[in-house]
Protein backbone atom coordinates (compact mmCIF):
# COMPACT_ATOMS: atom_id res chain seq x y z
CA UNK A 1 0.00 0.00 0.00
CA UNK A 2 1.34 3.40 -0.65
CA UNK A 3 1.60 6.27 1.32
CA UNK A 4 1.85 9.50 1.12
CA UNK A 5 4.88 10.33 2.55
CA UNK A 6 6.40 7.55 0.01
CA UNK A 7 4.94 9.16 -2.90
CA UNK A 8 6.35 12.49 -1.62
CA UNK A 9 9.69 10.86 -1.32
CA UNK A 10 9.56 9.32 -4.79
CA UNK A 11 8.98 13.33 -6.30
CA UNK A 12 12.09 14.18 -4.24
CA UNK A 13 14.13 11.51 -5.10
CA UNK A 14 13.23 11.95 -8.83
CA UNK A 15 13.90 16.11 -8.47
CA UNK A 16 17.44 14.82 -6.94
CA UNK A 17 18.92 12.17 -9.53
CA UNK A 18 18.03 15.07 -12.10
CA UNK A 19 19.65 18.06 -10.16
CA UNK A 20 16.66 19.57 -9.41
CA UNK A 21 14.81 21.39 -6.35
CA UNK A 22 11.09 20.18 -6.08
CA UNK A 23 10.13 23.56 -7.84
CA UNK A 24 13.05 23.23 -10.63
CA UNK A 25 11.61 19.67 -11.15
CA UNK A 26 7.82 20.91 -11.32
CA UNK A 27 9.38 23.85 -13.51
CA UNK A 28 10.51 21.55 -16.03
CA UNK A 29 7.40 19.55 -16.70
CA UNK A 30 5.77 23.19 -17.56
CA UNK A 31 3.75 23.08 -14.26
CA UNK A 32 3.35 26.14 -11.80
CA UNK A 33 6.94 26.12 -9.68
CA UNK A 34 4.67 25.75 -6.23
CA UNK A 35 2.94 22.68 -7.07
CA UNK A 36 5.48 20.85 -5.40
CA UNK A 37 6.21 22.89 -2.34
CA UNK A 38 5.95 21.64 1.23
CA UNK A 39 3.26 23.71 2.06
CA UNK A 40 1.29 22.38 -1.07
CA UNK A 41 0.97 18.90 0.92
CA UNK A 42 -0.88 19.37 3.54
CA UNK A 43 -4.35 21.54 3.52
CA UNK A 44 -4.85 24.26 5.96
CA UNK A 45 -6.77 21.65 8.35
CA UNK A 46 -3.81 19.04 8.32
CA UNK A 47 -5.67 16.80 5.79
CA UNK A 48 -2.51 14.93 3.57
CA UNK A 49 -3.09 16.43 -0.42
CA UNK A 50 -1.54 13.92 -3.26
CA UNK A 51 -0.02 14.65 -6.49
CA UNK A 52 -2.17 14.43 -9.36
CA UNK A 53 -1.70 11.64 -12.18
CA UNK A 54 -1.50 14.17 -14.72
CA UNK A 55 1.66 16.02 -12.97
CA UNK A 56 3.17 12.34 -11.93
CA UNK A 57 3.02 11.70 -16.06
CA UNK A 58 4.43 15.19 -16.77
CA UNK A 59 7.06 14.98 -14.33
CA UNK A 60 7.90 11.33 -15.56
CA UNK A 61 7.89 12.54 -19.58
CA UNK A 62 10.37 15.98 -18.44
CA UNK A 63 12.90 13.78 -17.04
CA UNK A 64 12.49 10.14 -19.51
CA UNK A 65 11.76 8.61 -16.60
CA UNK A 66 9.69 5.31 -16.56
CA UNK A 67 6.74 4.16 -14.00
CA UNK A 68 9.03 1.64 -13.09
CA UNK A 69 11.37 3.78 -12.14
CA UNK A 70 9.31 6.03 -9.91
CA UNK A 71 8.51 2.85 -8.32
CA UNK A 72 11.43 2.03 -7.58
CA UNK A 73 11.90 5.60 -5.83
CA UNK A 74 8.99 4.45 -3.89
CA UNK A 75 10.18 1.33 -2.91
CA UNK A 76 13.35 3.03 -1.61
CA UNK A 77 11.62 6.53 -0.01
CA UNK A 78 13.33 5.93 2.94
CA UNK A 79 16.74 6.45 1.73
CA UNK A 80 15.63 10.41 0.42
CA UNK A 81 14.20 10.50 4.15
CA UNK A 82 17.63 11.51 5.47
CA UNK A 83 19.10 13.76 2.53
CA UNK A 84 22.18 16.43 2.38
CA UNK A 85 23.42 19.09 0.12
CA UNK A 86 26.19 17.21 -2.04
CA UNK A 87 28.59 19.66 -4.36
CA UNK A 88 27.62 18.79 -8.01
CA UNK A 89 28.83 19.66 -11.60
CA UNK A 90 28.28 18.20 -14.99
CA UNK A 91 30.75 15.06 -16.11
CA UNK A 92 31.92 17.56 -19.32
CA UNK A 93 33.08 20.07 -16.94
CA UNK A 94 34.76 18.28 -14.80
CA UNK A 95 37.88 18.21 -16.67
CA UNK A 96 38.22 22.04 -16.95
CA UNK A 97 40.90 23.56 -14.27
CA UNK A 98 40.33 24.47 -10.76
CA UNK A 99 37.47 22.12 -10.00
CA UNK A 100 39.41 19.47 -7.93
CA UNK A 101 42.75 19.36 -6.04
CA UNK A 102 45.46 16.84 -6.56
CA UNK A 103 43.77 14.61 -4.60
CA UNK A 104 40.44 14.65 -6.41
CA UNK A 105 38.75 16.34 -3.83
CA UNK A 106 36.17 18.89 -4.74
CA UNK A 107 37.34 22.77 -4.21
CA UNK A 108 36.97 26.34 -5.68
CA UNK A 109 33.28 27.71 -7.14
CA UNK A 110 31.26 26.84 -10.05
CA UNK A 111 29.89 23.74 -7.91
CA UNK A 112 26.07 23.52 -8.07
CA UNK A 113 24.44 21.89 -4.84
CA UNK A 114 21.81 18.97 -4.87
CA UNK A 115 20.04 16.90 -2.24
CA UNK A 116 20.85 13.47 -2.36
CA UNK A 117 20.73 10.26 0.07
CA UNK A 118 23.07 10.90 2.60
CA UNK A 119 26.27 8.70 2.68
CA UNK A 120 29.17 8.54 4.74
CA UNK A 121 32.13 10.63 2.60
CA UNK A 122 31.73 14.25 3.54
CA UNK A 123 33.57 15.29 1.05
CA UNK A 124 31.44 13.18 -2.01
CA UNK A 125 30.23 14.58 -4.41
CA UNK A 126 27.83 14.28 -7.86
CA UNK A 127 28.79 14.07 -11.24
CA UNK A 128 25.90 14.45 -13.60
CA UNK A 129 26.04 11.86 -16.88
CA UNK A 130 26.25 13.56 -20.13
CA UNK A 131 26.47 11.40 -23.66
CA UNK A 132 25.99 7.44 -24.05
CA UNK A 133 29.69 6.38 -23.41
CA UNK A 134 28.79 4.99 -20.04
CA UNK A 135 25.37 3.26 -21.38
CA UNK A 136 23.37 0.58 -20.78
CA UNK A 137 24.63 1.97 -16.87
CA UNK A 138 24.46 5.36 -16.59
CA UNK A 139 22.25 7.12 -19.44
CA UNK A 140 22.30 10.59 -20.15
CA UNK A 141 21.07 12.78 -17.24
CA UNK A 142 21.50 10.29 -14.53
CA UNK A 143 23.29 11.30 -11.43
CA UNK A 144 26.32 9.42 -9.73
CA UNK A 145 27.97 10.18 -6.25
CA UNK A 146 31.63 9.38 -6.06
CA UNK A 147 33.68 9.50 -3.12
CA UNK A 148 37.18 9.95 -3.55
CA UNK A 149 38.01 8.82 -0.17
CA UNK A 150 36.36 5.20 -0.77
CA UNK A 151 39.11 2.34 -1.38
CA UNK A 152 39.07 1.08 -4.67
CA UNK A 153 39.38 -2.89 -5.90
CA UNK A 154 39.48 -4.38 -8.96
CA UNK A 155 35.48 -5.11 -9.78
CA UNK A 156 34.72 -1.12 -8.68
CA UNK A 157 32.66 1.51 -10.98
CA UNK A 158 35.22 4.63 -10.73
CA UNK A 159 35.40 7.81 -12.24
CA UNK A 160 38.73 8.63 -13.25
CA UNK A 161 40.74 11.92 -14.26
CA UNK A 162 43.82 11.87 -16.32
CA UNK A 163 46.66 14.61 -16.64
CA UNK A 164 45.30 15.74 -20.08
CA UNK A 165 41.84 16.57 -18.24
CA UNK A 166 39.91 13.72 -19.87
CA UNK A 167 37.22 12.56 -17.15
CA UNK A 168 35.45 9.10 -17.73
CA UNK A 169 33.20 6.39 -15.51
CA UNK A 170 34.78 3.06 -16.04
CA UNK A 171 35.10 -0.34 -14.51
CA UNK A 172 38.57 -0.70 -12.77
CA UNK A 173 39.92 -3.96 -14.24
CA UNK A 174 43.62 -4.00 -12.89
CA UNK A 175 45.70 -1.66 -10.81
CA UNK A 176 49.49 -2.02 -10.69
CA UNK A 177 52.03 0.07 -9.20
CA UNK A 178 52.64 1.09 -12.90
CA UNK A 179 49.21 0.99 -14.95
CA UNK A 180 45.71 1.33 -14.52
CA UNK A 181 43.02 -1.34 -17.10
CA UNK A 182 39.72 -0.13 -17.14
CA UNK A 183 36.81 -1.67 -19.20
CA UNK A 184 34.13 0.21 -20.55
CA UNK A 185 30.65 0.37 -19.25
CA UNK A 186 29.08 0.82 -23.19
CA UNK A 187 30.92 -2.17 -25.02
CA UNK A 188 31.06 -0.18 -28.36
CA UNK A 189 33.98 2.18 -26.35
CA UNK A 190 36.95 -0.01 -26.07
CA UNK A 191 39.14 -1.08 -23.28
CA UNK A 192 41.92 1.62 -21.77
CA UNK A 193 44.95 1.06 -20.08
CA UNK A 194 46.74 3.87 -18.65
CA UNK A 195 50.02 4.61 -17.23
CA UNK A 196 49.68 5.80 -13.42
CA UNK A 197 51.74 9.17 -14.35
CA UNK A 198 48.95 10.33 -16.55
CA UNK A 199 46.21 9.79 -13.97
CA UNK A 200 45.52 12.79 -11.73
CA UNK A 201 43.18 10.63 -9.77
CA UNK A 202 40.38 7.52 -10.02
CA UNK A 203 37.44 7.67 -7.37
CA UNK A 204 35.05 5.24 -6.71
CA UNK A 205 31.29 5.41 -7.25
CA UNK A 206 29.21 4.72 -4.39
CA UNK A 207 25.48 5.41 -5.69
CA UNK A 208 23.81 6.29 -8.96
CA UNK A 209 20.45 7.52 -9.55
CA UNK A 210 18.87 5.12 -12.25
Amino acid sequence: MLSHEQVWAAIDGLAARNGYSASGLAKAAGLDPTTFNKSKRFSADGRPRWPNTESIARILQATGATMGDFMSLIANAGRFAQQKPIPLIGLAEAGSQGFFDDGGFPVGAGWEEVRLPAVGDEHAYALKVSGDSMLPLYRNGDVIIVSPAERIRPGDRVVVKTRSGEVMAKLLTRKTAKVVELDSLNPDYERRTLGTGDIDWIARIIWASQ
